[in-house]
C-alpha cells in the first residue's frame, strides 16, 4: 500500500497502486457485475452502468491529476481544506456548481470507501463544502395539456412503434432506457382487473405500471401478432430501439406536432408528472407515477408548473383591484 510520508509522484504511487479503472471505482460500480440485467424475463444490455463506470474513473483521474500537480499523495494525509482547495479549482475552471457537485461523486466516494476499508483514519472528503445549486424548481420546458394531446395524436400517425413510445413516455413517464426497454412479455400480466407493465427502472428498482385502455391500446397496434421480444422497433430496419432511438423519433414527432421548441424523452416524462397535478392528482400518488425516491424532486415539477399560474400577484392585483 501507499507509504506515509512519501513524495507524489513516487514509484508505487497510486496511479500504480490503484488502477483507475478496475479498483478504485470498483467500490460505487463492482468489476464483477455483468453489464446485463433481466427485464421481463429476458436479458438485455446496460450500458449506462458501463458509462457510470468510466465518468467515475473520468473524476478520479481528475482529482489524481489535481494531486499531482500539488505535489500531494491523492490518499493518505489529504485534509479537508485539500478537498476544498480541489473544489474551488473546478470553479476557477469554469465548471457549474452542479457539474462541481456532480465532479465530487467519484471522488468523495473514493475516500469514503478508503474509510470504510481502513486505509485511512477519517473520510477529508465527507464534510468538504460543496457550491450550493438552486434548484428548486425544475428547469425542463414540458408540454401543457394541449400540446401533450397534440403530441399524442400526431406520434399516432407516423408510425404504431412511435405511437407506443410517445404514450409511454407521456402517460406512464417511463424514462427513455426503460421504454426503449419494454418487452411484449412485460404487460402480458392482468393484476387485480388492470392490465400491469413490469419494469425494472433507475437504480435496478423494479416496478409495476397499470396500463390504462388508450395506453393498452396503442401497445398492442405495435405488438401486432409478436408475442415475445422488444416491443418498440425501430420503423425501418425493425431493430429494437435504443435511448437515442428514443431521441430521435421523440423529436421527429415534435416537429411534425408544430412543438416550435427542443422536445426531449424527459420533456414528454415532465409533461406527464405537472398534468397529473394539474388533473389534481395528490403530490404522493405523482411521486409514485414517477418513481422518485425522495418527495421532493416530485415537488420541483410542482412549484415549476404553478409559479406563473398560481402566483400569489394575480390575488394581490383582484384584490387590491377591487378595492
Amino acid at each position: 500500500m501507499l507509504a506515509a510520508g512519501r513524495a507524489w509522484p513516487h514509484p508505487g504511487s497510486p496511479r500504480e497502486v490503484f488502477d483507475v479503472q478496475s479498483v478504485s471505482v470498483a467500490a460505487a460500480v463492482p468489476a464483477d457485475v455483468d453489464d446485463h440485467r433481466p427485464i421481463g424475463g429476458g436479458v438485455v444490455p446496460c450500458p449506462l452502468r458501463r458509462r457510470t463506470h468510466d465518468l467515475y474513473a473520468y473524476q478520479l483521474r481528475r482529482w489524481f491529476d489535481w494531486c499531482e500537480g500539488n505535489w500531494r499523495d491523492p490518499l493518505l494525509g489529504i485534509q479537508r481544506a485539500h478537498v476544498e482547495l480541489y473544489i474551488r479549482g473546478l470553479g476557477e475552471a469554469g465548471l457549474m456548481a452542479s457539474s462541481t457537485n456532480t465532479m465530487m461523486h467519484g471522488v468523495r466516494g473514493f475516500f469514503r470507501f478508503a474509510h470504510i476499508d481502513g486505509l485511512i483514519p477519517g473520510d477529508p472528503a465527507v464534510y468538504a463544502r460543496l457550491p450550493k445549486v438552486h434548484s428548486d424548481e425544475s428547469r425542463t420546458h414540458g408540454l401543457d395539456r394541449l400540446e401533450l394531446i397534440r403530441f399524442l395524436q400526431v406520434a399516432q400517425t407516423i408510425t404504431v412503434h412511435h405511437g407506443a413510445l410517445a404514450f409511454l413516455l407521456g402517460i406512464n413517464a417511463l424514462r427513455a432506457s426503460e421504454a426503449a426497454a419494454v418487452r411484449v412479455e412485460d404487460y402480458a400480466q392482468t393484476m387485480r382487473g388492470h392490465r400491469v407493465l413490469h419494469l425494472v427502472g433507475k437504480g435496478d428498482k423494479p416496478a409495476t405500471m397499470p396500463l390504462t385502455v388508450p395506453v393498452l391500446r396503442v401497445l398492442e397496434a405495435c405488438r401486432g401478432d409478436r408475442i415475445t421480444g422488444p416491443l418498440i422497433l425501430r420503423p425501418t430496419s425493425g431493430k429494437p430501439i435504443d435511448r437515442r432511438d428514443a431521441y430521435r423519433m421523440v423529436a421527429r414527432v415534435a416537429k411534425a406536432a408544430g412543438i416550435p421548441r427542443h422536445i426531449s424523452p424527459h420533456s414528454l416524462r415532465h409533461a406527464a408528472i405537472t398534468n397529473a397535478l394539474d388533473a389534481g392528482v395528490p403530490l404522493r400518488d405523482a411521486q409514485i407515477l414517477a418513481r422518485h425516491a425522495d418527495p421532493r424532486t416530485t415537488e420541483h415539477y410542482d412549484r415549476a408548473r404553478g409559479n406563473l399560474d398560481r402566483h400569489g400577484v394575480h390575488f394581490l392585483t383582484a384584490y387590491v383591484a377591487g378595492v
